[in-house]
C-alpha cells in the first residue's frame, strides 16, 4: 500500500518547483516561440520543459507508475498507478500574458484518481487533495460551498477550440443559466476552474472537449471537498469521455439544465 499523504505532498512540492521555473519563463516569453498543435491549439518550449521536470520527478516520487501527459514528452504507458500530467494548462492565456494558468497532477490507482495537485502560477496558490484526506490549498482545508440553486450560483465554463458540432446545444446552456446565474466566467484553465469550485469561489464547472490532463487533479479535489463530478448524463464517464459536470450542491440542478440541451 502506498502512503498518498506522502506522495501528494512531495508532488505539491514538486508542482511548486515546477511553478516557479514557469513563472520565470513568463518575464521573458515572446510569442514567437510558439507552436500550433491545431489552430487554436498553443504550445511552447514551456510546456515542455515543465513536462519533462515533472516527469523526472515523480519517477522518484513513484518510480513504478506509468505516464499520460499532455505534451508526450515521455511513451504514454498506463500501469496500476499513473501519473496525468498538463505542464501549463492554461497556454493560450500565458502566450498572451493573462493572468490564470496551473500545473497540473493527477495520480490515478487503475482508473480510479486518488490523488491530485494543482498549482496555480501567478496567485501562488496550491491546492491539492488525496483519497481520504481531504482538500486543501496552502495547507489550509478547504469545503465546496452550500449553494443548491442556479439563482444563488457563479459558474465556471470553458469553450472549445475544435469540435464545434455541440456548439449550438452548448450555447442553449449558457442562454438558460446566464439568465437566471449570478454569472458565468471563463477563465481558460480548466484545473484552476475545478480547484476553484473545491474551494468555493464557484458553486460549478462544466466543460465539454476536456482531456483527462486538463481534469485528473481536480477530480479528486473536487471530491474531497465534497464535491460531485459526473459527466453531461449524471454518470461516471467524466475522465476520458470529454465532458464533466463538478460541483458542490448545486450539481442536481445545474444537471437538469444541461440535460434539456444536450443530446
Amino acid at each position: 500500500m502506498i502512503d498518498l499523504q506522502k506522495i501528494t505532498l512531495s508532488t505539491a512540492t514538486l508542482a511548486r518547483v515546477a511553478g516557479e521555473f514557469i513563472r520565470e519563463e513568463s518575464k521573458k516569453f515572446s510569442v514567437d516561440q510558439v507552436e500550433l498543435k491545431g489552430k487554436s491549439d498553443l504550445v511552447s518550449y514551456v510546456d515542455k520543459e515543465t513536462e519533462k521536470k515533472l516527469v523526472e520527478g515523480l519517477k522518484n516520487i513513484l518510480p513504478e507508475a506509468g505516464f499520460i501527459t499532455e505534451e508526450n514528452t515521455i511513451s504514454q504507458d498506463q500501469k496500476a498507478y499513473t501519473w496525468v500530467i498538463d505542464p501549463l494548462d492554461g497556454t493560450t492565456n500565458f502566450v498572451h500574458g493573462l493572468p490564470t494558468y496551473a500545473v497540473s497532477v493527477g495520480l490515478m490507482a487503475g482508473d480510479v484518481v486518488v490523488a491530485g495537485v494543482v498549482y496555480e502560477v501567478n496567485r501562488d496558490e496550491c491546492f491539492y487533495a488525496w483519497k481520504g484526506g481531504g482538500s486543501f490549498l496552502n495547507d489550509e482545508p478547504i469545503k465546496v460551498t452550500p449553494a443548491s440553486t442556479i439563482d444563488e450560483s457563479l459558474f465556471a465554463t470553458g469553450f472549445p477550440v475544435h469540435n464545434f458540432e455541440k456548439l449550438h446545444d452548448y450555447l442553449a446552456i449558457l442562454n438558460e443559466l446566464m439568465k437566471d446565474a449570478h454569472g458565468l466566467r471563463r477563465v481558460g484553465s480548466a484545473a484552476t476552474d475545478m480547484a476553484y469550485v473545491a474551494c468555493g469561489r464557484y458553486e460549478a464547472f462544466f466543460e465539454y472537449n476536456l482531456n483527462p490532463w486538463d481534469v485528473a487533479a481536480g477530480v479528486i479535489i473536487v471530491q474531497e471537498a465534497g464535491g460531485t463530478i459526473t459527466d453531461f448524463k449524471g454518470q461516471n464517464d467524466f475522465l476520458f469521455g470529454k465532458e464533466m459536470v463538478a460541483a458542490g450542491p448545486v450539481h442536481a440542478e445545474l444537471l437538469k439544465v444541461i440535460k434539456k440541451h444536450w443530446f
